[in-house]
């Protein structure tokens, strides 16, 4: 099978819950459920209303605060930036905007502006949704063309490790959740960019166009 996070042809069959057929790539260490059990366009999109994504509620911008606070070290004042996979609610981007920066948005469910994905910016922010790339490597490559020569890609995702059941895992259980990265898949996707990282913890990594 080949990847759809690196392209190599090198991905295996890795476990099976419930039927459904999971992948993982010997060359980038990805974890990819198989496409044929992927919800249709208008479950994904029912489910994505039931997450809690008010702009206005303290608990989910304090989850949020865990990309931007490092996101912010990094930038410069009054950069242009995209927040790309904002659901629902655009609290992250409302949120950097308070800081300063100058914000546009995008989501292929509820904020499909593909004018915004016609303009260069100094930063993409991307909290929670790299999970959801059906087409992960050409999602990395838009980002790529999207951010300015040292431009900042910051990422919030749950990295896999070995050391937990990759049944049990809650993220897992997530249906809209179809791609699982570990610490060496995102240092993977950063050499084939020649992208500079900084993963800052168990969640967050910071990249830099060179």
């Amino acid at each position: 099978m080949i990847c759809i996070v690196c392209k190599h042809n090198k991905a295996v069959v890795f476990t099976k819950i419930k039927q459904k057929r999971y992948w993982k790539c010997d060359e980038c260490k990805s974890i990819f459920l198989d496409k044929k059990f992927y919800l249709s366009p208008e479950d994904e999109h029912n489910h994505y209303l039931s997450h809690n994504n008010d702009i206005n509620d303290e608990g989910y911008r304090e989850f949020l605060s865990r990309l931007v606070h490092p996101l912010l070290k990094k930038l410069k004042k009054n950069s242009n930036g995209l927040d790309y996979g904002c659901g629902p609610g655009p609290a992250l981007s409302q949120m950097l905007e308070q800081k300063g920066h100058k914000m546009n948005i995008y989501d292929p469910f509820f904020y499909p502006l593909k004018e915004n994905l016609s303009i260069k910016y100094d930063f993409i922010s991307c909290s929670e949704s790299v999970e959801h790339f059906h087409n992960p490597f050409e999602e990395f490559l838009k980002f790529n063309e999207l951010v300015v020569k040292n431009g900042i890609i910051g990422l919030m995702t749950n990295f896999y490790t070995e050391e937990r059941l990759f049944e049990n895992w809650y993220y897992v259980r997530d249906p809209t959740h179809v791609v699982f990265y570990c610490k060496e898949t995102i240092e993977y996707i950063a050499k084939i960019f020649n992208w500079k990282i900084e993963i800052l913890d168990k969640n967050i990594a910071i990249l830099k166009k060179n």
